[in-house]
């Protein structure tokens, strides 16, 4: 019911809350050789190359090419904005490396950019950018810098390769340097056996659901008799739904969980905080588990067809989507705290996927892969300053951070909002299109797996807000010398000396000193550039370049944000009494326990593929030795025994007639001497 005098607002669209189409400026813009997004892949492939070969030993070397690189990718990523302004149908192709013969098969190798894509494009160059200026300060005394810098850019490179290609065979090279790239970031610090197991899980997690992306391409291409994307959509989606578009489709869907660490594989993300800092903000924001969705984004004509993949990508995403939000709450590491977060934010992107219509459109799931990027992004590298400062991430270091270190308190504050989905913040935006997409979905043409996905978000969305809320009340926790100010002067202070500020004034401006000096000023930046678009980033998901079919339903955000703010309010209450202000401290010690190891998951992976692959190979390792070598041994042994037998049956003295054929040729002998 409407009151008296005020719009109706029942019929509200996103669409009602665009930006005015305004005349883009025209941007003089020099002729140069190649298309944007080309030069965006070829530079950081080219940083790559010279941090390892032409860097030498010269860490200072190392960071001007990486940071170039990335500096040249987001400089072509603007550049392909503009251009896709002056490009009809917003679609721009270029080539990559010619098209090779493979037979029947076409092979194009192109690079296909539309506007979400070239969004996406910047978002990862911009992150990579920011990652590269903060691991100089980051990894300043590592030694091993140049490869971690060599390795930044190559994994930009693939990433941005995975968002412009237009060839399912350019998205499986770039999806598979990913997996090694991530394997070299995660177990950079090498001496550690924890970053050595962490890197070997996550390749051997990734690669084994691998298996199942490449069968699915492989399927998709050979029906299609083209690699070409477009080629593959338009004709399976002529055949209509098959039996074989469905397996290829349900193969793709293993793949993309492995890699954006999907129930059943979510475990190895969480363990691969033992990674640095910078590399861990660089997997969780702009790539590695964000090109699941890009890949599924960009096929998402074939999802809407394959009603089995569609409902299998829901069923997972859903279930890591809550259980992760739950795990999140009870770690006792902040950046563990945030990987599981990534987890389940990553199903969120996925599951709309699932729950989207072709009314629709998948561009919801791409306007939350931006948000993402932004917040998470700022609270990694966040996080990672103020785990310098204080010697480590665990919430008992890092207990009263944001209090201590105000100039991190606007930084922590911001990012949890945006994860959160406050508005105005940009995960508001984003999570609001997604449950807008799901509602549709759920009431069009979405079916089961778009009811599933609704419930799920709307259930995820407090869980956020909860472990969002703890997190904040850890780090924003008061000091010990302003608790005992508090207990033991709850009047006036008087001061005894005017030139000096009353201790808690002093405290802080001291701690703002110190976060500042401890890093470097292009690092800082950084972080300030991650917080303004936490911001102000809910302008470019409100750009006219987006689909517009999703409605914004007032009921459903309000009930939304009712239940997160009675979420954040549980939490506080349930912290009072706390000396730590932690309220996960309540949870029992065996759940917390089982929480912070991931409800055991190490443990399942043994008993369920571990034993059984190792007791396999004990009985092949078994018949090989005792049934095929036995047949070998056996003709050793036979041959040995007829050896016997006839050693034992030919006589041991000369016989007669070999007698008289030595002293025949004793003969000869002597009267070839003669005659000659």
């Amino acid at each position: 019911m409407n009151l008296p005098g005020l719009p109706d607002l029942s019929d509200l669209s996103w669409s009602d809350l665009q930006l005015p189409q305004l005349p883009l400026p025209t941007v003089p813009v020099p002729e140069l050789w190649g298309a944007p997004a080309q030069w965006a892949i070829l530079v950081t492939l080219l940083a790559a190359l010279g941090g390892l070969g032409l860097t030498g030993r010269s860490n200072r070397l190392g960071a001007w090419v990486g940071v170039g690189g990335t500096l040249g990718a987001f400089l072509a990523s603007l550049w392909q904005l503009q251009t896709l302004t002056q490009t009809q149908g917003a679609v721009r192709t270029a080539g990559t490396v010619g098209s090779p013969w493979l037979g029947d098969l076409e092979v194009p190798l192109q690079l296909v950019t539309t506007w979400p894509m070239a969004l996406i494009g910047v978002t990862v160059a911009t992150v990579a950018l920011i990652v590269q200026a903060y691991a100089r300060w980051y990894l300043w005394y590592d030694p091993r810098y140049r490869a971690f810098a060599a390795t930044v850019s190559l994994f930009t490179a693939a990433m941005l390769l995975t968002v412009h290609s237009g060839d399912v065979l350019l998205t499986l090279v770039g999806w598979e340097v990913m997996g090694w790239c991530s394997f070299l970031l995660v177990g950079h610090q090498s001496t550690r056996g924890a970053a050595r197991r962490a890197a070997g899980k996550a390749l051997l997690v990734t690669r084994t659901a691998d298996i199942g992306f490449v069968l699915g391409v492989v399927v998709l291409a050979a029906g299609a008799g083209t690699t070409s994307t477009a080629g593959i959509i338009e004709h399976w989606s002529t055949q209509g739904p098959s039996f074989t578009l469905t397996t290829a489709m349900v193969l793709l869907v293993v793949g993309v969980a492995g890699k954006s660490a999907l129930f059943p594989f979510q475990d190895w993300l969480p363990d691969a905080m033992e990674g640095p800092t910078p590399a861990s903000a660089l997997i969780h924001a702009a790539t590695m588990v964000a090109a699941g969705t890009v890949v599924l984004t960009q096929l998402f004509d074939l999802l809407t067809l394959a009603g089995p993949a569609r409902m299998l990508l829901a069923v997972l995403a859903c279930v890591t989507m809550i259980g992760a939000a739950l795990l999140a709450f009870a770690q006792a590491d902040l950046k563990r705290l945030l990987a599981w977060s990534t987890v389940s934010q990553v199903a969120l992107m996925l599951a709309v996927l699932a729950a989207a219509t072709p009314a629709t459109g998948p561009d919801a799931a791409a306007q939350h892969l931006i948000a993402h990027a932004w917040f998470k992004a700022l609270l990694f590298l966040t996080t990672g300053w103020l785990g310098v400062l204080v010697g480590g991430t665990a919430m008992a270091l890092v207990a009263s951070g944001a209090r201590r270190y105000r100039v991190l308190r606007r930084r922590f504050g911001w990012g949890l909002l945006a994860l959160a989905g406050v508005p105005p913040f940009v995960g508001f935006f984003s999570k609001e299109l997604i449950l807008g997409t799901a509602e549709v979905g759920a009431a069009d043409s979405g079916g089961l797996a778009a009811v599933l996905v609704l419930a799920s978000v709307g259930a995820s969305a407090p869980l956020t807000a909860a472990y969002c809320m703890r997190a904040w009340l850890v780090l924003s926790r008061p000091t010990a010398a302003q608790g005992h100010a508090r207990t033991y002067h709850p009047g006036p202070v008087d001061r005894i000396d005017d030139f000096f500020d009353e201790p808690q004034v002093v405290q802080e401006a001291e701690g703002v000193e110190r976060a500042e000096a401890a890093i470097s000023s292009s690092a800082r930046m950084g972080t300030s550039v991650l917080m303004l678009m936490t911001v102000l980033g809910g302008l470019v998901l409100l750009l006219p370049v987006w689909r517009s079919d999703v409605d914004l339903d007032l009921t459903l955000l309000g009930a939304t944000l009712l239940l997160m703010l009675v979420s954040a309010v549980l939490v506080t209450l349930g912290a009072r009494g706390i000396r730590t202000r932690d309220a996960a401290a309540r949870i029992p010690a065996g759940t917390s326990l089982a929480g912070e190891r991931g409800l055991y998951a190490d443990h399942a992976y043994r008993v369920v593929v571990v034993v059984p692959v190792l007791g396999l190979a004990r009985a092949v390792t078994w018949f090989d030795r005792e049934v095929l070598d036995a047949w070998v041994r056996g003709t050793a042994v036979s041959t040995r025994l007829l050896g016997r037998l006839g050693d034992l049956s030919s006589p041991r003295r000369a016989t007669p007639s070999l007698a008289l054929v030595l002293a025949g040729v004793l003969v000869l002998a002597a009267i070839g001497v003669v005659t000659s």
